[in-house]
């Protein structure tokens, strides 16, 4: 394959996932459709693209194993034909018992899965409006970084909370990954305050496109996500933003412009290992935890 073949159009999916999967899976056909439409040959969707349940027994009720999940069948189907390579951010995938795997799936225009990761940190927070997420109660942590071969380069693969580990990012910088992939569904007080700052930043740091499919809007379950899809460049330019509203943005991708980017800050050639901090230890000090 050449990593440096030539340019073409993604596009990001932005909606606003309800409780009925049969719904979700139409709207985000119809988007996706949208996108082939525009000329887009990569497409991406939001985090949790087949439904947003906040009831954890009506979520289990909802959810299949991977080979019976419907959306994916429909996805998969969909991709095959329009022809196109489709991001599907994630999904809500029984992994057996009452746990699941919040899972991000690349398919290729054959309708294949060309890879799949489970995101990897759990979103277990509280935060200072009171609102509190506990993400691991339900979902099973990923356990490792995942990367995929694209026509025009190498694909990482993350999903939402995953954004804040700039180490996982350099991993897969470093693996090649010249596309990073963060499908998210952000809350509106960390999407206000960091959510285009920190995509950004992964951009910049690791000389990468950086796609971010986000969930937007007061969703049936009661969780408002904050929006603002973006497309970001290796040098931290902001593409294309899709504020508020279910729409689908597009930008023209230049893998020549991820080589420049690194020519320019050669970054990743300077990473040293290096050994961690001594931690203190001792009478007066606060001995910390390993």
């Amino acid at each position: 394959m050449n990593t440096f073949a030539n340019t073409f159009k993604a596009a990001c999916v932005q909606f606003c996932a309800s409780r009925d999967v049969d719904e979700n899976i139409a709207t985000v056909s119809a988007l996706v459709r949208e996108a082939a439409r525009g000329g887009a040959y990569l497409v991406l969707t939001p985090e949790m693209s087949g439904l947003i349940e906040m009831n954890g027994k009506a979520l289990l009720e909802k959810t299949r194993a991977q080979d019976d999940d419907q959306a994916l069948h429909a996805f998969r189907a969909l991709a095959a034909e329009l022809g196109i390579w489709v991001s599907i951010g994630s999904l809500a995938i029984r992994i057996g018992g009452d746990k699941l795997a919040n899972r991000s799936f690349l398919l290729t225009p054959d309708g294949t899965i060309a890879a799949h990761c489970d995101k990897i940190h759990m979103f277990d927070v509280t935060l200072a409006d009171g609102e509190s997420y506990r993400e691991s109660k339900r979902y099973e942590p990923g356990a490792r970084s995942v990367t995929a071969d694209l026509p025009w380069g190498r694909f990482g693969m993350t999903v939402c909370y995953d954004l804040r580990f700039p180490a996982l990012y350099r991993d897969l910088a470093q693996a090649g990954a010249i596309f990073l992939n963060v499908p998210s569904a952000f809350t509106v007080p960390t999407g206000r305050a960091h959510w285009e700052v920190l995509l950004r930043a992964r951009a910049i740091e690791n000389g990468s496109y950086v796609f971010a499919a986000a969930q937007d809007g007061m969703h049936e379950a009661g969780r408002e996500t904050y929006g603002h899809s973006l497309i970001v460049d290796p040098w931290g330019e902001v593409l294309a933003d899709a504020g508020h509203g279910a729409s689908v943005i597009f930008a023209e991708i230049d893998p020549e412009h991820v080589m420049s980017a690194r020519r320019k800050i050669p970054a990743l050639e300077h990473d040293r290992r290096f050994a961690g901090p001594v931690r203190p230890s001792g009478s007066g000090e606060r001995k910390l935890a390993s």
